[in-house]
């Protein structure tokens, strides 16, 4: 086993071989399930001055406060009204810290095994900002496993 195939066991051994499958227009991304604490729906966000465009504020969780990233916006894509499916996936990252992504629509929970996890291709344009850790090919298609940590702390 080299040193590529160690690393996907070991993300997908660690999330039991399960991802979070989402949408942002017609793209399918996946999330580890370790990292998903819990999916809510929208609601009011209190924006705060200063912060980068894809930070849309913050909101209240049950005491603590949790920064929202659109990863429409994080992504460079137009943002589109909020509707019934849109929701926050709120996710505990490495460090500790909390944050929810806005996601058009959750799908399901897939589970993946190591023989569908592909490296991503080393070619700016695909993955210009490293935001995606692997790509799943399975009978329905391609997904982009996404990097949390990547995504919700790299400015």
């Amino acid at each position: 086993m080299d040193a590529f195939e160690e690393e996907i066991y070991e993300d997908i051994a660690v999330a039991g071989g399960k991802v979070l499958l989402f949408t942002i227009d017609d793209v399918v991304y996946g999330i580890e399930i370790r990292y998903v604490d819990e999916i809510i729906g929208i609601e009011q966000i209190t924006v705060v001055p200063k912060m980068p465009a894809y930070i849309k504020g913050v909101i209240n969780i049950r005491g603590q406060v949790v920064p929202i990233i659109s990863v429409r916006t994080r992504f460079g894509k137009e943002e589109i009204p909020y509707d019934e499916r849109t929701c926050i996936v709120v996710l505990e990252l490495d460090d500790g810290n909390r944050a929810g992504i806005i996601v058009d629509r959750v799908r399901e929970v897939l589970t993946v095994s190591a023989a569908s996890v592909t490296e991503t291709p080393d070619v700016k344009s695909v993955n210009a900002d490293r935001y995606i850790k692997h790509i799943i090919e399975d009978r329905d298609g391609i997904k982009l496993l996404l990097d949390c940590n990547r995504l919700c702390t790299e400015r």
